[in-house]
């Protein structure tokens, strides 16, 4: 009897460091780097080339010959100190870290293609065909032109490979948000729609980055408006020419023809010259109230302006900038 009993608890007690042998493994630290280790997903990689990715983790033999087949596509992150086990389970269920993305101010809609390709799990090409379907933008609401409108330059958590749909889907959440009641209010007020307000916050934008003068910039646009006037912003005519880079504006720039060319056309442009900053869009939406009409570069090169509400005194502002 005893000598059953002996040969029991041995075979236990083996069986049990058996099992312990084989699992344990799988309950081992998978990254002792002292830092998290992110990975990026797509559509194209193998087991091989994740793992070159992850930048050799320990152990990562024994998690590819447990998983079955290559992750979902995803940004993920290994934590300092995570199992080989809750990461099998990380990369076979998809559970992903979300990204923070900026949605950046740009000048065109190809530029902001490009930034996503480089953010997102998204074609460059295949969001600049998209920007410019005259189908898609009409089903949102937008033109081609108006477009740049629904991307309010803000910070947003979401997946890596969240898909074109959702992407927009997104925005238009966001969009939403953003024209609150009140901010719907003042646009209402000023006589613009939204897309308007966006249109005119980023020829503020472009004309001055000292927040604090834009709502005098913005209120002396609107003057302009409501009198008739021509706009004449210099950098409505730098997306006109396709050249961001033009110091002056000469003659030669002013006769394009391009309804973004304000020297030529009255009224605002028929979309954003680029997407605005919150802060040039709520500018336009809390624009001072005031009498002048013209704004020259200061003449200490501090980056604001003088304004004035005649010609004659905007003449003596501009010469003193250029004696300075």
């Amino acid at each position: 009897m005893n000598k059953t009993l002996s040969i029991i608890a041995i075979l236990t007690i083996s069986l049990a460091a058996l099992a312990v042998w084989f699992v344990s493994p799988i309950y081992a630290s998978m990254n002792d780097t002292g830092a998290p280790i992110g990975v990026y997903v797509d559509q194209d990689d193998t087991l091989d080339s994740i793992y070159i990715k992850v930048g050799s983790p320990r152990r990562w033999d024994l998690l590819q010959r447990v998983l079955e087949a290559r992750p979902r596509t995803g940004y993920y992150t290994i934590q300092q100190g995570e199992t080989v086990l809750e990461v099998y389970r990380k990369f076979r269920n998809g559970l992903q870290t979300p990204i923070n993305l900026t949605i950046p101010q740009v000048r065109t809609m190809d530029m902001l293609a490009g930034y996503l390709s480089r953010k997102l799990m998204m074609d460059s090409t295949e969001l600049s065909c998209t920007f410019r379907d005259t189908a898609f933008c009409s089903r949102l609401g937008y033109t081609t032109q108006t477009l740049p409108a629904l991307f309010i330059p803000n910070t947003y958590q979401m997946w890596w490979n969240i898909g074109m749909d959702k992407f927009i889907q997104r925005m238009q959440k966001e969009n939403t948000t953003f024209w609150n009641p009140e901010r719907s209010a003042l646009a209402e007020k000023a006589g613009l729609t939204r897309e308007q307000v966006i249109t005119l916050a980023s020829i503020v934008a472009e004309e001055t980055a000292y927040v604090p003068e834009m709502p005098k910039v913005a209120g002396m646009y609107l003057r302009r408006l409501q009198i008739g006037m021509p706009l004449q912003a210099d950098p409505t005519v730098k997306f006109a020419v396709g050249d961001f880079s033009l110091r002056r504006i000469y003659h030669k720039h002013l006769e394009v023809e391009s309804p973004y060319n304000t020297y030529k056309n009255k009224g605002l442009p028929p979309g954003p010259i680029r997407i605005p900053s919150v802060k040039a869009i709520d500018a336009v939406l809390h624009h001072e109230q005031h009498g002048y009409l013209y704004m020259c570069a200061k003449e200490d090169f501090s980056g604001s302006h003088n304004f004035a509400r005649t010609y004659s005194e905007h003449l003596a502002n501009a010469r003193r900038y250029v004696r300075a």
